[in-house]
C-alpha cells in the first residue's frame, strides 16, 4: 500500500489526474477512511472540473476530522460563489507553448500547512528579492523559489518589461509546481523565447536601442 500512495503522489505531480484518481480510489477501497487519500482524491476531482465530487470527498474528511484543515478551506472556497465564477478551465489553462509557457517545481518549498491549502489553477504573484523570484499566494504568503537558472534569465526579460501569469498546477506535502506563462514580450525580445529547453544554452541580450519601444 506504501507503494501504492507514492504513485498516486507522482502521477498528482505530473498532472496525471486520471490515473491520480484510480489510484486514490484503489486505496481507498482497502483504506476508506484514509484522511490523506480522501484530500488527494478530492484535489485531483477539483483538477478534472469536478467540484461536486470534491466537495463531498471534502465533506466526509470533515465527519472523521472536524479540524482538518485542508478540507475546512478547500470547502470553504468550495461554498464561495464569487471564487467559483472566476475560476478557469484547468484543461485551458495549462496549454503549454513553447518558449513561452513552462512547468517549474519550486525549491526551498513552504511548510506543509501553507502548501496544503493550495488549489490547482489557484493564481499566484512572481515577485523579484535579492535577485530570486519568490512564489507568493493570494494571502501574501511565500510558497517557494524558482531555480537559480530559470531566475536570472526571467529577472532579466520582467525588469526590462516582459510580464508573466503564474499558477498552481500541482502540489503535494513539501512539493510545488507551478505554470508560468509569458503573456507580453517588449520588442527587445520578441525573438527571444522566454523558455528555452536546452539548460545549458546561453542567453545574449543585446542593448535596446533608442527608438525601441515596448509593446
Amino acid at each position: 500500500m506504501t507503494v501504492l500512495k507514492s504513485q498516486t503522489i507522482q502521477t498528482a505531480l505530473v498532472g496525471d489526474w486520471t490515473n491520480a484518481i484510480a489510484l486514490n480510489e484503489q486505496i481507498l477501497q482497502e483504506e476508506p477512511n484514509d484522511i490523506d487519500t480522501l484530500n488527494r482524491l478530492a484535489f485531483a476531482y477539483l483538477s478534472v472540473g469536478k467540484p461536486k465530487d470534491a466537495k463531498s470527498l471534502y465533506e466526509k474528511v470533515l465527519s472523521l476530522d472536524m479540524k482538518n484543515p485542508i478540507a475546512i478551506r478547500n470547502l470553504k472556497r468550495l461554498n464561495d460563489v464569487k471564487a467559483n465564477k472566476v475560476n478557469i478551465p484547468l484543461n485551458n489553462l495549462f496549454i503549454e507553448e513553447p518558449g513561452k509557457t513552462k512547468v517549474i517545481e519550486l525549491l526551498n518549498v513552504a511548510d506543509k500547512k501553507v502548501v496544503a491549502y493550495l488549489r490547482s489553477g489557484e493564481k499566484i504573484d512572481l515577485r523579484i528579492k535579492r535577485n530570486k523570484i519568490f512564489a507568493i499566494d493570494s494571502e501574501n504568503q511565500y510558497i517557494g523559489m524558482l531555480p537559480d537558472d530559470i531566475c536570472q534569465r526571467l529577472i532579466k526579460f520582467m525588469e526590462a518589461g516582459n510580464q508573466y501569469d503564474a499558477y498552481v498546477r500541482t502540489v503535494d506535502s513539501n512539493r510545488a509546481c507551478i505554470f508560468v506563462r509569458e503573456i507580453k514580450r517588449i520588442k527587445r525580445f520578441r525573438d527571444q523565447p522566454s523558455f528555452i529547453s536546452m539548460e545549458k544554452a546561453k542567453l545574449s541580450f543585446k542593448a535596446p536601442q533608442e527608438d525601441e519601444e515596448s509593446e
